[in-house]
């Protein structure tokens, strides 16, 4: 039971919005920055040192710290200045990013959760439509160009398509119909590839027939075709382990968005949100809607 109850998200979410809180009163108990004293700290530097080495694939010279580290005091000169000035205030980008940094927190400590196998299997079950293997067919076709044939396209299949189903057929399928830009043999296809090359209305009645001797014809935009499936596979559920990666970051995307809105919700409570009346601003709105409506 207290297994059980340790990996319940909600606690998850508690125990990290505790830890959030906490840090947020850590840092805001620090005692005042002197606001003239800047600090390249050796973390700063090391920092640097990094982004310059991922960036050229070597450590810069003594030059070139110098001046990365003379780019890092003016970015800090400057963004105190305007702090100052309080340029940051009413500022809807810095509001946005600020917002962001908040979430990008939160979400990162919400990715650390480790699901157990039952509830990866489970969210498998409930997603079932996201990792389903789909099902492929192989087939021949043989082409008839209804622009070159005109009104004898159908008759000139049905012809052609008696001839194949004869038991001691002797027709050449290679010679047989008109000239096709993709080719008469398809291999292991999904109903989508199908669509891509026919057409959506052939590649479903495609996946509608039997594997088995030449059926149709079957028509895509391009003309009539004849077609003989030699296998199609059906579409299945994979086994976790299968597929555990992509059923792991799935279900880490849908943990961060819930725990960021009951994040969200939780932190709300503690404003008192007011908004004015809007009925006039509404009715402007709409008066611009009917006009660009005209």
């Amino acid at each position: 039971m207290l297994k059980k109850w340790l990996r319940e998200p909600l606690l998850h979410f508690l125990l990290i919005g505790a830890a959030l809180f906490i840090l947020y009163g850590l840092q805001n108990d620090k005692p005042a920055e002197d606001g003239n004293r800047i600090v390249i700290s050796e973390a700063d530097i090391d920092r640097l040192l990094t982004l310059w080495e991922k960036k050229w694939q070597r450590l810069p010279a003594r030059s070139e710290l110098d001046g990365l580290i003379e780019a890092q005091i003016r970015q800090e000169v400057l963004y105190r200045e305007a702090l100052a000035m309080g340029l940051d205030k009413e500022d809807s980008i810095v509001h946005r990013r600020l917002a962001q940094k908040v979430e990008f927190i939160f979400s990162d400590i919400a990715s650390q959760a480790v699901p157990t196998d039952a509830e990866l299997s489970d969210y498998l079950a409930a997603n079932a439509d996201k990792f389903e293997i789909p099902a492929r067919i192989s087939f021949q076709q043989i082409y008839l160009n209804s622009d070159k044939r005109g009104d004898h396209v159908q008759s000139d299949a049905n012809h052609i398509l008696d001839e194949l189903i004869q038991p001691d057929s002797s027709v050449d399928i290679l010679a047989a119909g008109d000239a096709f830009m993709f080719g008469q043999q398809h291999e292991n296809l999904t109903e989508h590839g199908v669509a891509r090359l026919f057409g959506k209305d052939f590649a479903s009645k495609l996946f509608s027939l039997p594997p088995g001797g030449w059926q149709g014809p079957v028509r895509s935009g391009y003309g009539l075709h004849l077609v003989q499936i030699s296998n199609r596979t059906t579409p299945m559920q994979p086994p976790l382990d299968a597929v555990r990666q992509k059923v792991l970051n799935e279900w880490h995307t849908q943990q961060r968005q819930i725990m960021n809105e009951q994040f969200y919700q939780n932190l709300r409570t503690r404003y008192e949100i007011v908004i004015e009346d809007i009925t006039e601003k509404d009715n402007v709105a709409r008066s611009a809607d009917s006009g660009s409506g005209q």
